[in-house]
């Protein structure tokens, strides 16, 4: 089934700088989103999961392709979709797709340094898995300012932007919605954070995914930027 839709329905949302500068919880999301698309990282990414669905569905890449993202628009990952479709082991297909080459991602030094003035708690919430994102930040040079990674496995492999999940990160990790910001460069993962009281922040992707570039759908959207790091300073 696709990913289901909120039940609760926001008021309209004025941002309020004084969200950020009170916030207790920095809840960020990994891939695309504290490091630039530009990098192709992703790229990477993509294309081996392009190449492990067809070895396990035994079809040619232009038709693998399609299923990849049809499954990512209507499950929220193509692991969801081939889980639920295909009765995909998701393991072998986590650690073949993560297995790229991080040197296409520069430590950031500048980053750091705007994590380290950032007061509150960080976490991170990804559809990707621990490992992969350990790797990611272990690169960027930013591994140590988060407290927690909440990821795809511990999900149970039910992804953003299912609702039900950002219940369970919530309780979880002990976050007071009203006192929480999530940062996100997918729109849509947005939504369920906002109806649940959370502040929300769009960087605005570079990327050639349809999805991943949509702009909000609705007023769910409390800022956004281009540009992370110079977000981040400038707080």
């Amino acid at each position: 089934m696709p990913p289901s839709q909120s039940p609760f329905q926001p008021p309209h949302r004025r941002p309020d700088p004084a969200r950020l500068a009170n916030a207790q919880t920095w809840v960020f999301d990994l891939d695309n989103t504290l490091y630039s698309g530009a990098h192709g990282l992703f790229d990477q990414i993509d294309h081996r999961m392009c190449g492990y669905l067809a070895h396990f569905l035994d079809i040619d890449r232009a038709q693998a392709h399609r299923v990849q993202k049809q499954y990512f628009r209507q499950y929220g990952t193509t692991l969801r979709g081939m889980m639920i479709n295909h009765d995909m082991d998701p393991k072998p297909y986590l650690d073949h797709v993560h297995d790229v080459d991080l040197s296409a991602i520069p430590l950031d030094p500048d980053l750091h340094r705007a994590l380290e003035r950032l007061a509150g708690r960080k976490v991170i919430f990804t559809n990707a898995d621990t490992g992969h994102a350990q790797r990611v930040l272990d690169q960027l040079g930013i591994g140590d300012h988060f407290d927690a990674i909440f990821d795809i496995i511990e999900a149970e492999y039910i992804p953003k932007p299912e609702p039900q999940i950002y219940d369970t990160l919530i309780q979880r990790l002990r976050i007071d919605p009203n006192t929480a910001v999530m940062v996100e460069d997918i729109a849509r993962n947005l939504e369920p954070a906002a109806a649940r009281g959370m502040a929300t922040v769009w960087v605005r992707p570079i990327s050639d995914c349809e999805v991943c570039t949509q702009a909000p759908g609705g007023d769910y959207v409390d800022f956004e930027t281009d540009n992370l790091v110079t977000w981040l300073q400038a707080l």
